[in-house]
């Protein structure tokens, strides 16, 4: 007996997972990010014909790479019919279905909650699986309040429901398969935990929305939430027109010259290497937003949206890699890319940005006045602090720069990697800055820095 084949494809930067099922002939493939070449080279590996594109929902943290997949393949794009787009697609709704192949039939279940026309894909037959989208998550559910404060509550409640659906409909052996929930801003709480596989039996027992009342979930899932990426407001519109595929061409190259001229103008060079190498030596006035971290969500939450960016990378495969990063949210081509050392990008002296450890802040904050300046969220703050740091939320940073005392400023988040972003964003502006890189969790109590909690405190 054929069997259902599923792929997931990660996009460990952005929290996300598409997927690719197929009996072994054609495939459907659920919620493809916008680079879809992923998508077609794991069709070709595994010798299929892609025949079918699902989209749960109109995304809000990345721009979809459906439209451009089904155009590309002659695939049907299946869209719900009551969401309004400009592009033409195969509109579905509640209790359709679709024979994908006499093995593959899927039918649609509305499961509103992370957006009003929210849908789930359910892979139907002898090893049944729920593609969940932003509803029912690994151990959580969808976040209700990317479509404005008005619908939030109502949305909310809209999630209890569907969470509570599929568990009702579906058996405990079905897979359970979310587009986010992986690090994803679109999660309304983390999940914790095993984030490998789950099945709808298992998130009966381990997710809160199975256990609580409504009131409950709804008071427990608003009070949770907090800031999301700035970036999120134009993926909307981006995804309801039908955006084209990833130009992931080379970008044009940049020489000294042409990088100070950038620099000048007020653009962002964004220096790609590690925290560790950016703090050793770096041209001045860049900002370091590392690929081994959330580098486009960080990136994207931050930038003035339109500001043109020019990438600079140890090789030629960290600018693409970024490249491909930042065209998943829809900042399609960078102005410019230049590859090497500092060194190579300017005749200026270079700067360092110094970095120390919890233990060293202890130390300092005693022989000399220093500012602790913490760029962790709300809810981390909240938790607990260092008592007499300034809080400034790094999605902040840009536009509240002037509320940054002068003077030496220690940044710190939670290990490291924030608190570099937000250190050479400080630095740029010409104040003395030390980096935390360092483990807030581990090492900030354990150094002797006096600890607060403050539930209670509601920040900016």
């Amino acid at each position: 007996m054929t069997t259902t084949t599923i792929i997931s494809i990660e996009t460990p930067s952005l929290g996300d997972r598409s997927y690719l099922a197929h009996d072994g002939e054609v495939a459907f493939v659920v919620d493809p990010q916008r680079d879809i070449d992923r998508v077609l080279d794991a069709a070709a590996r595994a010798g299929v014909r892609i025949t079918h594109v699902f989209e749960t929902h109109i995304h809000n943290d990345y721009v979809t790479g459906g439209y451009a997949l089904a155009q590309e393949t002659g695939a049907a794009y299946y869209v719900n019919a009551d969401d309004e787009v400009s592009f033409e697609r195969t509109g579905i709704r509640d209790g359709d279905v679709v024979e994908v192949s006499p093995t593959m039939r899927v039918r649609a279940m509305h499961t509103p909650g992370h957006t009003f026309t929210h849908l789930s894909y359910v892979l139907e037959g002898e090893d049944p699986a729920v593609f969940s989208g932003g509803s029912l998550l690994f151990g959580s559910t969808g976040r209700p309040d990317l479509l404005g404060e008005a619908h939030t509550h109502e949305l909310a409640r809209h999630q209890y429901s569907s969470a509570r659906r599929l568990a009702t409909e579906l058996s405990d052996d079905t897979k359970v398969m979310p587009t986010h929930g992986f690090g994803s801003f679109c999660a309304a709480t983390s999940a914790g935990g095993d984030t490998t596989a789950s099945t709808i039996g298992r998130e009966r027992m381990i997710n809160p929305v199975m256990s609580q009342d409504e009131e409950d979930f709804v008071a427990d899932t608003l009070a949770g939430l907090d800031a999301y990426p700035a970036y999120y407001v134009h993926m909307g519109p981006a995804n309801s027109s039908g955006p084209t595929a990833s130009d992931l061409s080379e970008p044009e190259r940049a020489d000294k010259d042409q990088l100070r001229t950038r620099l000048e103008a007020g653009e962002w060079l964004v220096d790609l290497r590690t925290r560790t190498a950016f703090a050793k030596g770096h041209v001045p006035g860049t900002f370091n937003f590392g690929l081994d971290g959330q580098f486009a969500t960080y990136l994207g939450w931050l930038i003035p949206w339109g500001t043109p960016v020019t990438l600079l990378g140890e090789s030629p495969d960290q600018v693409a890699e970024a490249q491909r990063e930042l065209t998943r949210i829809g900042i399609d081509r960078p102005a410019a890319a230049a590859t090497g050392r500092p060194e190579d990008w300017t005749d200026a002296p270079l700067a360092e940005l110094p970095s120390a450890s919890f233990a060293d802040l202890e130390q300092v904050r005693h022989h000399r006045p220093v500012t602790v300046l913490d760029v962790r969220r709300v809810s981390e703050w909240r938790d607990s602090h260092i008592d007499g740091a300034v809080h400034l939320p790094i999605h902040d940073i840009v536009r509240r720069m002037d509320e940054v005392p002068e003077g030496e400023v220690w940044v710190h988040c939670a290990s490291g990697y924030r608190a570099s972003i937000a250190a050479s964003l400080v630095a740029a502006t010409g104040r003395r800055v030390v980096v935390v890189d360092d483990s807030f969790d581990r090492s900030a109590q354990a150094a002797g820095l006096p600890i607060v909690s403050d539930q209670a405190t509601a920040s900016a």
